[in-house]
């Protein structure tokens, strides 16, 4: 049986995508070299040789692909393409030399804007539990450019090992899109951009899974970030807060992470800004994880989650609740017994110099 998608064949979409992506990426590897887009090893970093940046090129070049050949040309469509160029832009820049933080945020917020004024993709009526009501304006302006800038960063703070973050952004559009044809909602532009993402990751995913032959910069992890809040608002616009639960739970490694790489960093009175080597990942290279097992057990965490919303989303909610409250402890118990919040410092004893007797020789 052949599924269409706004009349398109879904393996149509996804294959032309993944050859897109697949072969832009040997390109953008050459032109990282040539513009010095290299990502250098230093004592926070994993990784010991020098790595060309730029994936989220490759990415980009193949979401174009798909947007002329499936997406439908719509004033939304065009605000999305707009702040994607943006985003695009921003990460080249930074991937080549890096932009100050508060240089990132201001970018970051102006494309967060286009996406609510321009292409009016905002948070709004509000339900939950029985009661519904409306987010007031400028209120849901302000909560829907919040939501956006947030979902960028924590999708850029992930991105520590190879193939970690677009792994786990390829799993979450996999996810968009089961949960889509369940609800038997596959007209939507939403599940449009999905199938795009799905094949345009995977292509680039063959390059960036460990060993990596490149990484996805912040070009990348920008780009992801923002396409992930995008479909998340366009999905859920207007639903019921259990029904915007659902992408929170797909994403809950990147928003896990981040939240406490904050919390960390307040604690310890610093900069919140500053990247240090005390994340999710991190926390479980030091339990002697491989940098390769480590990613496959965020994959397998971050697929866990994202059965707990198709669950939710068939109904089974016992089966939901089940593995929702296994996986909390699981992340519970590394929050209380890794330095991913607080410091767990081990004393190390130490040993006294024993004194030698000095015996006086009789003369």
């Amino acid at each position: 049986m052949n599924l269409l998608v706004n009349g398109y064949k879904i393996y149509e979409i996804v294959l032309v995508t993944f050859l897109t992506s697949f072969l832009s990426v040997p390109v953008v590897i050459k032109i990282a070299h040539h513009v010095n887009a290299i990502d250098y090893p230093n004592e926070r970093k994993v990784h010991k040789s020098p790595m060309p940046r730029l994936g989220g090129v490759a990415i980009f070049g193949a979401f174009l692909v798909g947007y002329m050949l499936y997406a439908p040309m719509t004033t939304k469509m065009l605000s999305i393409l707009i702040s994607s160029f943006v985003m695009i832009l921003l990460g080249i820049f930074d991937d080549i030399n890096s932009i100050r933080a508060r240089y990132k945020f201001i970018v970051q917020i102006l494309a967060a804007c286009i996406i609510v004024f321009y292409g009016q993709i905002f948070l709004s009526d509000i339900s939950a539990f029985g009661l519904q009501f409306v987010i007031p304006s400028p209120l849901n302006y302000i909560l829907t450019i919040f939501f956006i800038v947030s979902i960028i960063n924590a999708i850029n703070l992930i991105d520590g090992l190879d193939g970690l973050c677009s792994g786990i952004s390829l799993i979450y559009f996999v996810t968009i899109f089961i949960i889509a044809f369940i609800l038997n909602t596959l007209g939507g532009l939403d599940v449009i951009l999905s199938l795009i993402m799905i094949g345009a990751i995977f292509g680039f995913l063959m390059f960036n899974f460990s060993p990596a032959k490149i990484f996805l910069g912040d070009s990348g992890s920008y780009f992801l970030g923002l396409i992930i809040a995008i479909i998340a608002l366009l999905g859920f616009k207007g639903a019921t807060l259990t029904s915007l639960i659902i992408p929170l739970i797909i994403l809950i490694i990147p928003i896990f992470d981040t939240t406490l790489a904050i919390a960390r960093r307040l604690l310890k009175h610093g900069n919140i800004g500053v990247a240090d080597k005390e994340h999710f990942h991190h926390q479980l290279l030091k339990m002697k994880f491989s940098p390769r097992t480590t990613v496959l057990i965020i994959y397998l965490i971050n697929i866990l989650f994202a059965a707990v919303s198709i669950f939710y989303v068939l109904g089974d909610n016992r089966i939901a609740l089940g593995i929702y409250v296994g996986l909390m402890l699981i992340l519970l118990f590394i929050v209380l017994k890794t330095d991913i919040l607080f410091e767990h410092t081990k004393k190390e004893k130490v040993e006294k110099p024993i004194k030698k007797n000095k015996t006086k020789k009789k003369k």
